[in-house]
C-alpha cells in the first residue's frame, strides 16, 4: 500500500487531525470562506479572550490539565480550537521548548499537525463511532509514549454521541491518566455528558459572538475578498448566524455570488436570499402597531409576506425589536447594537415612547404570538391576529398606570365607565376568590377545579400571584393559571410557590362542613333523637332559611335522619 493510500485510510477512519476538510485546495479550486479563514493561531480566534488568557497562564505556570472540554453552540470554533491547542501542548521551536499559546513562528510537530500526518495527535468522530469497541481501540495506544511529540493528544470531537459502555472504557483513563497523554472534547451537548467525564475535565463554554462583533468580522473579510456588502447587508448576515462563526462565513459567501462583480451587496438582495422581512418597514409596522394603526400595521407585514418573507421570520425580527427596545431602556446611552445608524435612533425613539412595563407587554404579546405561530394551521392568518393583539394592547394604559388606578379604586380620567371595568383590571383579578369566579365565568372548568382543590393561597394583588401546592398538583398548573392571567389582562404576572399558603377551596369545604356536622350533633334536640334512633346518622345540614316549620325557631341547624334498621 503506499503512503498516499494510507493516508487516505487513516483519514477516511476519522483518526487524522484535521481530516480532509484541511487539505490543500487544488490549483485553481475555489475554497470557501469557511475554510479560507479558519483561525491558524489563537490570536485569530474573536470572542474568546477569556479561554485564550486562561490557557496562556496555565501554559506559563506549569498547571496544565490532562482534559479539556470544549463546549458552544455550532460552528463556534469548538474543533478549531481543539486543534490550536494539540498544537500549543506539542508546541516546540527553535527559541521555545515547551507549551505555549504563542505559534509564531510555525513550530517543530506544526507543519505536520497541520497536514494531518503526525502519529501522535489523533482524533475521533463519536458521531460515527460511538461504539466500546471504538474507544477501546483508541486508548490502546494510550500507554505507550508519543513517537516524536511531548503528549499524544486524543481528541473526540461530539462526545456527548458516545455510548454508555464508551464512556465508561474511557472513564478509567481519565482517573488515572499516563503523564504523557492529553485528552480535548469538543460538544454542542454538554447536559449528555456524564458528570463523571465532565468533573475531570477543564471546561471552556465558547461564547457565541455579539452581532456587531461578527459583523465586523465579516466586514474586514469580505474587504479582503474584494467584496462590497453594505452595512445593512452585514447586521443581517450577523443576525442571521445568530452567533456562529462558520454560519456567518458560509451566509457571506452565498450573499457575495448575489451581484456582479464590482456592484455591492444591498440589504434587499441579503433579505431576499435568506427571505428576511425588511428591517425598515418592520420597524414601520411595529410602530404603527403600538400606535393602534391596525391597518397600516396589517398592511405592512402582509405586504413583507407577499414578498416571500416567512411569518415566523417576521414575527421573530418584532420580538428582536421589542427586546432591542428593553435594552436600549436598561442600558441608555450605551445602547450600541449591530446595524445602520437609523436601526438605532429609530430604537432610541421607541424605547423613549414607551414605558418599561409596556415594552415588557409588548416582548410577551410577540412571544406568545410566536408560541401559537408554530402550531397555527395558517401561519400568516396567526401573524395577523397576533399584529391585531399588539394594536389592542396599545388601547389599553400602561401597566404602571392600571396598577396606579387600581391602588386609587379609579378609572383613569377621559375613560368611560365601560372602559374602567375593561381588562386593565379584569374585574379586579386581586383576590383568589376573583380569580375563581372569572375563571367560572369563562368555564375554565379545569382549571378552576385544580385550583380549587391543590392550590393554598397566599398573598395576591394584581400581577402577583403566590400560593403553595398540594403534593398532588399537576405539574403545570402555575404554568397554566400565569398564561391565563396574561390572556385576560394584557400584562405580566408573576406566579411563584411559597411556604405556608392557606388552606385549599375543598380542604376548607370539608373542614367547615365537619366543623357544622359536630355542631348539629352537638345540640340537645339532635342529640336525643340520634340517641333515640340507633344506627341513625347525620347526612346532611341546612341552612336556617332553609329550615322546615316543624323544626323549632331557636334551632341554629336543621338535620336529615337517616334511621337504618341493623340487622
Amino acid at each position: 500500500m503506499s503512503e498516499t493510500d494510507s493516508d487516505t485510510e487513516r483519514d477516511d477512519a476519522t483518526f487524522s487531525m484535521f481530516g480532509e476538510d484541511e487539505a490543500p485546495a487544488k490549483p485553481g479550486a475555489y475554497e470557501v470562506l469557511a475554510r479560507k479563514y479558519r483561525p491558524r493561531t489563537f490570536e485569530d480566534l474573536i470572542g474568546q479572550e477569556a479561554m485564550v488568557r486562561t490557557l496562556r497562564n496555565a501554559f506559563e505556570t506549569g498547571r496544565i490539565a490532562h482534559a479539556f472540554m470544549l463546549t458552544g453552540v455550532r460552528g463556534i470554533g469548538k474543533t478549531t480550537t481543539a486543534r490550536l491547542l494539540a498544537r500549543a501542548l506539542n508546541y516546540t521551536s527553535a527559541d521555545h521548548d515547551g507549551p505555549s499559546v504563542n505559534l509564531k513562528p510555525l513550530g517543530e510537530h506544526c507543519e505536520a499537525i497541520m497536514a494531518s500526518r503526525h502519529p501522535d495527535v489523533l482524533e475521533l468522530d463519536a458521531a460515527s463511532r460511538t461504539g466500546v469497541a471504538d474507544m477501546r481501540d483508541l486508548l490502546d495506544g494510550a500507554r505507550y509514549a508519543p513517537v516524536s511529540a511531548r503528549h499524544k493528544v486524543y481528541i473526540i470531537d461530539e462526545v456527548h454521541m458516545l455510548s454508555n459502555a464508551s464512556f465508561n472504557a474511557l472513564l478509567k483513563t481519565l482517573e488515572e491518566p499516563p503523564p504523557h497523554v492529553k485528552f480535548i472534547f469538543a460538544t454542542t451537548e454538554i447536559r449528555k455528558v456524564p458528570v463523571t467525564v465532565l468533573s475531570r475535565c477543564q471546561r471552556f463554554d465558547l461564547k457565541r459572538l455579539e452581532p456587531a462583533a461578527l459583523a465586523a468580522h465579516l466586514g474586514r473579510i469580505a474587504e479582503k475578498e474584494g467584496a462590497k456588502v453594505s452595512e445593512e447587508g452585514l447586521a443581517l448576515i450577523a443576525r442571521a448566524a445568530e452567533g456562529s462563526v462558520r454560519d456567518g462565513l458560509s451566509i457571506l459567501d452565498q450573499a457575495i455570488v448575489q451581484t456582479l462583480e464590482g456592484e455591492a451587496v444591498t440589504g434587499a438582495a441579503v433579505r431576499d436570499m435568506l427571505g428576511l422581512g425588511d428591517r425598515g418597514r418592520l420597524m414601520d409596522a411595529f410602530e404603527k402597531a403600538i400606535a393602534g394603526e391596525a391597518k397600516a400595521a396589517l398592511e405592512e407585514v402582509q405586504d413583507q409576506v407577499r414578498g416571500g418573507a416567512g411569518p415566523a421570520i417576521i414575527l421573530k425580527d418584532l420580538l428582536e425589536i421589542a427586546a432591542d427596545i428593553s435594552i436600549a431602556q436598561a442600558t441608555g446611552d450605551d445602547y450600541q447594537p449591530g446595524g445602520p445608524a437609523d436601526w438605532v435612533e429609530r430604537t432610541r425613539a421607541m424605547a423613549q415612547r414607551l414605558t418599561p412595563a409596556e415594552a415588557a407587554r409588548t416582548w410577551q404579546i410577540l412571544l406568545s404570538g410566536y408560541n401559537v405561530l408554530q402550531v397555527a394551521p395558517d401561519p400568516a392568518t396567526a401573524l395577523n391576529m397576533v399584529i391585531l393583539r399588539l394594536v389592542a394592547s396599545a388601547g389599553l394604559p400602561s401597566p404602571e398606570e392600571a396598577a396606579r388606578m387600581i391602588a386609587e379604586g379609579k378609572a383613569s380620567p377621559g375613560k368611560s365607565e365601560a372602559q374602567a371595568e375593561a381588562p386593565p383590571d379584569a374585574g379586579g383579578l386581586d383576590s383568589f376568590d376573583s380569580i375563581l369566579a372569572h375563571l367560572t365565568e369563562l368555564r375554565e372548568i379545569n382549571l378552576q377545579v385544580e385550583m380549587e382543590r391543590y392550590v393554598k393561597p397566599g398573598p395576591i394583588r394584581y400581577g402577583h400571584f403566590t400560593c403553595e401546592l398540594e403534593a398532588a398538583a399537576p405539574a403545570d398548573v402555575l404554568a397554566r393559571l400565569k398564561s391565563f392571567l396574561e390572556r385576560q389582562t394584557g400584562d405580566d404576572w408573576v406566579v411563584e410557590q411559597i411556604r405556608g399558603g392557606a388552606e385549599t377551596v375543598r380542604a376548607a369545604e370539608i373542614r367547615t362542613r365537619e366543623e357544622r356536622f359536630a355542631s348539629a350533633a352537638a345540640h340537645p334536640l339532635i342529640a336525643a333523637a340520634l340517641k333515640s334512633l340507633p344506627g341513625a346518622t347525620i347526612v346532611d345540614v341546612v341552612d336556617e332559611e332553609r329550615a322546615s316549620p316543624d323544626i323549632p325557631a331557636d334551632a341554629e341547624n336543621v338535620i336529615d335522619l337517616n334511621s337504618r334498621r341493623q340487622a
